[in-house]
């Protein structure tokens, strides 16, 4: 049978053709047709004709339908469609879109289109054709049935066919951009899948019953929602409109809105994506060119419909092969969802909480909120999103922030008419034209693909591949890197301005790692953005990071631009108010003080010395620095000035670290710089150990300057100098003295003097005695090794181990083996021995044990005895020594005194 041919319209704007489907008892007979002319104006009401809704089922049509027998090759989804519809006894006139138009004729194509709302509006009926019985398709439609009668006949042991009811709508038919426009228009629906049919608004009841059944699946529900609630609307739907043009709408919303609501819904033509939501639309959008003509190329259809959207200045890239504008514009942010709350029934809306602390905007200064009531969208409104208005637009729109650049959520939000806040309220117009500035730069996403096909390609939802959306000839060439940095700079500012300063800062660290790259980290540009990423820290109150970044860029600019430059006063300015934001007013004061002095340009060397002297006290590392580039020569460094950073109990070891990398032969290590460093409880040792590590050879080594190491600072220190100078260091009685005097482990810095100069150490009666008095048996020991042949143990010695508090007895012991028999123990050890409270007895026993028989018996030493002592020690020096010992009225009167055994010692003498 050959092909068959159409034959051209019928002149006239509403002309059409429609099916006479034959009809045949055998269902297995080929399908008969006939194709006739028609014209929508021969009746006033709904015209004897059915139109079909169906998906088409892809490009291949491997069934075919005889029309005044001649072939014509159909989908297998229609064929299957026409062949439930089809009578055994009467002809059936139906409408549907690939017979009734020659689909090759891209004219007539378009014409027709624009018709479509006008030939379902007039139909009969518009019948769903969901597709053939599958997947147990027969019981989820009666079970829609049963629940839309609210009369369960079901037993209680009865299993609903959840999947069934799930398969169901799931089927093609729900996502078809066109279905919208065909219930959309529809004064009765009726649903058929396989031999099932169903009333459309008892499908709709029966489904929203049944919501238990995908209550789950949040994704499908929104899907559907709207078709269902245009199906559930048809039997109460008045005839469509016509403009004064003859356009024919359904007036149902703005396109827009429309857009928003269906862009994700499918089609086999992206341009009817577009072209299917004309005719719902309130607005007449073909004065833009957005009339149904399949001669233009989809890339510059969706940038008509963009700038029909927006404004037409706005600058749009689009591909001719993906379903995303990229979107340029001036604009600003009006304020943030706080909250989405959507409509629980099958209604059509969402409420928006919307909150902005960015005063100007919508007529307020403060923080403000309010309350938008909006249509369902295709992509879920969250808490976060952005309503923002661009320049020349009509409408907000509501964007969400990805790495560098917003993907649009809503493109035309039509606020409420009277927009209400806690303050007042004001009229949209009125608010619209009174916003005039526009400041931030943004770049705007806006991608149609529908979730399930970014569901096969994760990568392009995060936000960090950008370019994955921006056509490829923008990713060409050296411009790529300052456009990457500009959109990147962009978001930051309106991150900024939003208080999402985490985000600011990411992208701001990532601009100037593309300017390090492209023109080197010392040039103005990436000075510039470590200059805003440190006022964005300092805005998040990271101090340290902001001003470590402030001090890096003014110490650059020093070198690069000058000192005076502007820019370098300018980080000056914005480094002293960030030190004064934290209360750090006397840094802040000193930073102003440095700029004035640049300012002034004047003899400023009295001024200086004062400041330098100052902040080598008071001030940390980064001032110094600051100041030594700021005034480069014009900062000397004298005594006064080493002497205040070694007094520095903050910052001393890295002012004076800095001091000596960038003045190491001015500074000079005096016995003055010493005492202070001494002095300096909290970091004189870390300022003392980077003396001597960077200017050990020039310190003055004075028995001053050792003994005040010796006292002030632990074995490092002391170590560290007999390292450097140890051939120089003499350890006199004095140094002695002050080690035995020491803050720190005393032991320690006193084993360190006699390991690396024991040898040297001037052997004299003090010095041996300072060591009996104040350290133990081990460094007494040490002193008996290294120099035995110079050591005397003479009384004063012995004298002074009695009044060694902490080691007495050891060291006692020590010296008795070491001395022999050859002395006596006279009244002052013993007084020695009295005056020590901690082991004063220990030492008394020892000296009784060991040399009992040479102690001096005298009234005065036998009354300090039983003055100072416990019974055990007068019975020892009885025992020992009993018939020399007088008890005098004076020892009598004496143990009297004694506070601690008076009685014990008093029954004793007396016995």
């Amino acid at each position: 049978m050959s092909q068959y041919h159409y034959s051209s319209l019928l002149p006239g704007p509403d002309s059409i053709r429609l099916l006479r489907l034959m009809p045949h008892e055998d269902e297995a007979t080929p399908i008969q047709c006939q194709l006739f002319n028609y014209s929508l104006h021969e009746s006033k009401g709904s015209h004897r004709y059915d139109a079909l809704s169906y998906v088409w089922g892809g490009s291949d049509k491997p069934q075919s339908i005889s029309i005044d027998n001649h072939d014509l090759p159909v989908t297998a989804n229609l064929h299957a469609a026409l062949s439930r519809l089809r009578n055994h006894s009467f002809e059936r006139i139906i409408w549907v879109d690939a017979v009734c138009i020659d689909q090759e004729n891209l004219k007539e194509r378009g014409h027709q289109v624009q018709l479509m709302a006008k030939i379902y509006s007039k139909a009969n009926r518009v019948i769903v054709w969901l597709g053939d019985r599958a997947d147990d398709s027969d019981r989820a439609v009666e079970e829609i049935l049963v629940a839309a009668g609210k009369q369960s006949t079901h037993s209680p042991a009865y299993k609903m066919p959840q999947q069934a009811i799930l398969a169901l709508l799931q089927r093609p038919w729900f996502r078809r951009i066109w279905v919208l426009q065909e219930v959309a228009a529809a004064r009765c629906v009726r649903i058929m899948c396989g031999p099932m049919e169903i009333d459309g608004y008892a499908f709709c009841s029966g489904l929203e019953s049944l919501t238990h059944s995908y209550k789950a699946c949040p994704d499908l529900r929104n899907l559907i929602r709207s078709v269902i609630y245009l199906i559930r609307e048809a039997n109460f739907r008045p005839a469509c409109k016509t403009s004064s043009s003859d356009r024919v709408s359904l007036d149902i919303r703005p396109l827009g809105e429309l857009v928003d609501m269906f862009h994700t819904h499918e089609a086999y033509d992206r341009r009817d994506k577009v072209y299917a939501l004309l005719g719902m639309s309130s607005d007449n959008p073909s004065a833009a060119g957005l009339s149904p003509d399949y001669k233009i190329p989809w890339n510059q259809l969706f940038q008509y419909l963009v700038k029909y959207l927006l404004c037409q200045q706005v600058s749009v890239e689009t591909c001719d092969d993906r379903e995303t504008a990229v979107i340029k514009s001036k604009g600003c942010i009006l304020g943030q969802v706080s909250s989405v709350k959507q409509d629980d029934s099958w209604g059509d809306t969402q409420t928006l909480c919307i909150t902005s602390d960015v005063p100007g905007y919508l007529g307020h200064k403060r923080e403000w909120s309010t309350r938008w009531t909006l249509q369902t969208s295709a992509k879920s409104i969250q808490h976060g999103d952005l309503v923002c208005l661009l320049q020349g637009a009509p409408k907000p729109a509501i964007i969400r922030i990805c790495k560098d650049y917003f993907t649009v959520i809503m493109i035309a939000v039509t606020p409420p008419e009277i927009i209400r806040t806690e303050s007042g309220s004001a009229q949209w117009p009125e608010l619209l034209r009174g916003i005039t500035s526009f400041p931030h730069d943004f770049l705007l996403v806006w991608d149609w693909e529908s979730p399930s096909k970014k569901s096969q390609d994760r990568g392009h939802e995060g936000p960090i591949n950008t370019n994955s959306r921006v056509p490829e000839h923008l990713k060409m060439g050296l411009k790529v890197y300052w456009e990457k940095a500009t959109i990147l700079w962009n978001m930051a500012m309106i991150l900024t301005d939003l208080a999402e300063y985490n985000g600011a800062e990411e992208r701001l660290r990532e601009v100037i790692e593309v300017w390090k790259s492209v023109f080197g980290k010392e040039h103005p540009l990436t000075l510039t953005c470590m200059n805003k990423l440190a006022l964005v820290c300092k805005k998040s109150q990271q101090w340290k990071e902001a001003e470590d970044l402030l001090i890096q860029v003014i110490l650059t600019r020093n070198r690069v631009q000058g000192a005076d430059h502007p820019d370098t006063m300018s980080d000056m300015a914005n480094l002293a108010s960030t030190y004064g934001d934290q209360g750090h007013v006397g840094m802040e004061e000193m930073l102003k003080k440095m700029i004035h002095l640049h300012k002034r340009r004047e003899d400023n060397d009295c001024i200086i010395k004062e400041i330098v002297v100052t902040i080598a006290g008071s001030f940390n590392k980064e001032i110094m620095m600051l100041l030594l580039e700021q005034f480069g020569d014009g900062v000397r460094i004298t005594e006064g000035v080493i002497e205040a950073a070694a007094r520095n109990s903050r910052s001393g070891k890295e002012v004076m670290k800095l001091l000596l990398e960038r003045r190491r032969d001015e500074v000079q290590i005096t016995e003055g710089v010493i005492e202070v460093a001494a002095g300096n409880s909290r970091s004189g040792k870390e300022v003392m150990m980077v003396l001597l590590t960077w200017r050990g050879d020039n310190i003055q080594i004075t028995e001053g300057g050792v003994a005040q190491i010796a006292r002030s600072f632990d074995k490092e220190v002391v170590m560290a100098l007999l390292e450097r100078r140890g051939s120089e260091v003499q350890i006199t009685e004095g140094v002695i003295e002050a080690a035995a005097g020491s803050l720190w482990r005393r032991k320690e810095v006193m084993m360190v003097l006699l390991t690396w100069r024991g040898d040297n150490i001037q052997i004299t009666e003090g010095v041996v005695a300072q060591i009996a008095r104040s350290f133990d048996k081990e460094v007494v020991m040490a002193l008996l090794k290294r120099r035995k042949n110079e050591v005397w143990i003479i009384e004063g010695v012995i004298e002074a181990a009695a009044g060694n508090s902490q080691s007495g007895k050891e060291v006692m012991k020590l010296l008795l083996k070491r001395r022999g028999d050859g002395f006596r123990i006279t009244e002052g050890i013993i007084s020695a021995a009295v005056g020590n409270s901690f082991s004063g007895k220990e030492v008394m026993m020892v000296l009784l044990t060991w040399r009992g028989d040479n102690i001096q018996i005298t009234e005065g030493g036998v009354a300090q005895i039983a003055r100072s002592f416990d019974k055990e020690v007068v019975m020892a020096l009885l025992e020992r020594r009993g018939s020399e010992v007088q008890i005098t009225k004076g020892v009598i009167e004496t143990a009297a005194g004694n506070s601690q055994s008076e009685k014990e010692v008093m029954k004793l003498l007396l016995k």
